[in-house]
């Protein structure tokens, strides 16, 4: 009996769940928190739920989620180290993210502007506009996120909180980046359906008008923060 016990002992396999549980619990209640911080995935949620329902809103949602994987998958990999390192690469990067953010921002307002004069002549292209594109959705969810310096900076501050050094980094970046996947998708697809339950209201044309200026000046003045930050 007294070499069965040396030989299967009970209480570092106790230990070892338990401090795995409180790590998976930390890292749900970190990506939690950064998820209900409003930015520019909420915005672009709320945006692309308005312009085409729920749907628009949860593919939009699966491309920003998607874009988790890429930053764990750099991070784990050392590239973020080096793009940070170099300067050049990483004003470069920013300043993609920004101009593509005021791209999104600008083309709302634009949607303002060129619907001002009313008539027949900007219905057509208004009822084109609200149709669903998954493609469209997933790529403006994608490249927000992708594109984003600030998530880089987040990861490679993120991630080594939850990395044991001494096994892969890679599976368990995915790992964590598969958590912050599944609350994120929750989150942003409940907060697509409560705009999609306010699209009539939204879409009344001074509803409207007044919600796309607010939403484009939004995303334009966070790109150009984003530009400007050093």
């Amino acid at each position: 009996m007294p070499e069965h016990r040396r030989i299967f002992p009970q209480h570092p396999i106790e230990k070892d769940i338990s401090m795995d549980l409180h790590t998976f619990l930390t890292c749900l209640a970190a990506v939690t928190l950064l998820t209900l911080t409003p930015g520019v995935d909420t915005m672009l949620i709320i945006r692309n739920s308005a312009r085409g329902g729920w749907w628009d809103g949860a593919v939009s949602s699966l491309g920003i989620c998607s874009g988790l994987f890429i930053h764990a998958s750099i991070s784990a990999l050392g590239i973020s180290i080096l793009l940070l390192q170099t300067a050049w690469a990483f004003t470069a990067l920013k300043i993609v993210g920004a101009c593509y953010l005021i791209w999104l921002g600008g083309s709302s307002l634009w949607k303002v502007v060129t619907h001002r004069g009313g008539g027949v002549r900007f219905a057509e292209p208004a009822v084109r506009e609200q149709r669903f594109s998954f493609l469209r959705s997933f790529r403006e969810g994608f490249l927000s996120n992708v594109l984003n310096p600030k998530a880089i900076l987040f990861y490679m501050a993120f991630l080594p909180q939850f990395i044991d050094p001494t096994g892969p980094p890679l599976s368990q970046s995915l790992l964590v980046a598969t958590i912050h996947f599944t609350v994120a998708m929750g989150y942003q697809c409940l907060l697509a359906s409560m705009v999609d339950r306010a699209r009539t209201w939204l879409q009344q044309p001074k509803i409207s008008r007044i919600f796309d200026t607010l939403t484009g000046s939004v995303l334009v003045y966070i790109g150009a923060r984003l530009a400007l930050d050093r």
